[in-house]
């Protein structure tokens, strides 16, 4: 792994697309890794099935909150100290986030097995899809430490200026578990446990990879003796960036819990079912647009850290352009042709006429928070982790929660979809704002740097 350094000097629109062109192909193959776990699910298992996997959502943000918590603080830092030309540290935080997701998967796994049931039950799951949900996640968590680790790894290889080898194994593990998926569930007769060993086995693979690649001696970013013990200010530093995904997935876990109970009260299981296909849909575009931000993160963190303010400004621009385009087009998708994509989940005809529905309600006001996602993920990027936090929860908890409360009691199930784009344009007004303001002290030179 050659030193990024091209990331000071080399054209900002060409260094977005080498660097955001890999991020967004493997964000779009994770978005559609979870999207074939939901099409065989619901063509081989059935409708309810589907509801007793949107029941596991909240479940799984929760997990990636924890590998967040590390993963992206971990990213940022080496980006940053890559910059700063601090390989001994960078290579620190490789260490670390290899502990810390060893620590944290485990515990996670221990605490959730014991309380399974308790949890999917809390999280909406009902008599007739707890034993889905449950199949499912025993599966998923028994193999937490591999993705936590998978994940932290993949995202400190892209940020330490290898986007097409992170690339390459997000795409892997796609093309794994599209394999596996069929074999498992027709083949084997297993089930919804059939897509979470899938899952798993595919994830276990690209680590393997993963921690081969690091063994290079010749790399500036490898494994080597001492970097693997904590190191209380990299842990700190590294924890306080993550805190804002963090965060984000905690509030995530919260909201989708809402959403579900919601749903739950003035639909029933199909309408969950149908929130899972809206869910898994819409999440394409997010992820097209997360592939974008984590694109722009190592320019953003690296040129921060290297003093290039003009620089993190214009790829900052740049990204918020292509992030409205991004979203723009999922408006004309989700509002258009939301049958169409409907029906490759289900034949059953309520849950397709569900989903419809939510899907166009969902979709509203897509084309104006592509620079919503991008103002907090910035902010994010060059370890201004508080502002990333304000924004993350900003739209979570100050907007969506209330709104989840008060208009189902108006509009019911409609209420409960309605409550999505209504926060989307609260939180899309303030992100404007506190992006002004900053932007104004960039250019001002009022920036202290922290990392």
């Amino acid at each position: 792994m050659s030193l990024p350094t091209t990331l000071g000097t080399e054209s900002i629109g060409r260094l977005l697309r080498q660097y955001a062109v890999p991020a967004i192909v493997a964000m779009t193959a994770s978005s559609l890794y979870n999207m074939i776990d939901s099409i065989f699910i619901g063509q081989g298992v059935g409708p309810l099935a589907i509801s007793g996997l949107a029941v596991t959502f909240p479940f799984m943000n929760l997990a990636a909150a924890f590998g967040s918590l590390v993963g992206v603080g971990a990213s940022t830092m080496v980006s940053v100290k890559l910059g700063q030309k601090d390989y001994t540290t960078a290579r620190k935080v490789l260490g670390n986030v290899v502990a810390l997701n060893t620590i944290i998967g485990v515990a996670f796994m221990t605490i959730s097995l014991i309380f399974l049931d308790k949890i999917l039950l809390f999280f909406g799951a009902s008599e007739n899809t707890l034993s889905y949900a449950r199949d499912y996640m025993e599966i998923i968590l028994y193999g937490n430490v591999v993705t936590h680790m998978y994940l932290g790894l993949n995202a400190v290889m892209r940020s330490s200026g290898h986007p097409q080898k992170a690339m390459a194994m997000t795409i892997m593990t796609v093309i794994l578990n599209a394999i596996l998926d069929p074999i498992f569930i027709f083949g084997f007769d297993w089930g919804i446990r059939g897509a979470a060993i899938a899952t798993i086995l595919a994830q276990v693979v690209a680590l393997a990879w993963l921690l081969i690649a690091f063994t290079n001696k010749k790399d500036i970013l490898h494994f080597e003796s001492g970097i693997f013990k904590l190191d209380k200010r990299i842990v700190t530093s590294s924890l306080s960036i993550g805190m804002a995904p963090f965060l984000m997935n905690i509030a995530s876990c919260v909201i989708v819990i809402f959403i579900n109970n919601g749903l739950q009260q003035h639909g029933g299981d199909l309408a969950i079912g149908a929130y899972g296909i809206v869910n898994r849909i819409t999440f394409i575009f997010v992820m097209v647009v997360m592939g974008l931000n984590q694109g722009m993160q190592p320019i953003a963190g690296y040129n921060y850290g290297a003093r290039n303010i003009d620089r993190m400004l214009s790829v900052l621009k740049l990204t918020i352009v292509w992030a409205t385009v991004i979203m723009c087009f999922g408006f004309v998708i989700c509002e258009f042709t939301p049958e169409l994509i409907t029906r490759i989940f289900t034949t059953d005809s309520e849950l397709i006429e569900r989903s419809v529905r939510g899907m166009r309600i969902v979709a509203i006001f897509f084309p104006i928070i592509g620079m919503q996602m991008v103002t907090g993920n910035f902010f994010q990027s060059i370890g201004m982790a508080r502002q990333a936090i304000f924004l993350s929860l900003t739209r979570q908890l100050i907007f969506l929660l209330p709104c989840l409360i008060v208009l189902p009691m108006f509009w019911g199930a409609d209420g409960v979809w309605a409550s999505l784009p209504a926060a989307d344009l609260l939180s899309s007004v303030v992100s404007v704002s506190v992006l002004t303001y900053y932007l104004r002290r960039f250019k001002q030179g009022k920036i202290e740097y922290k990392i």
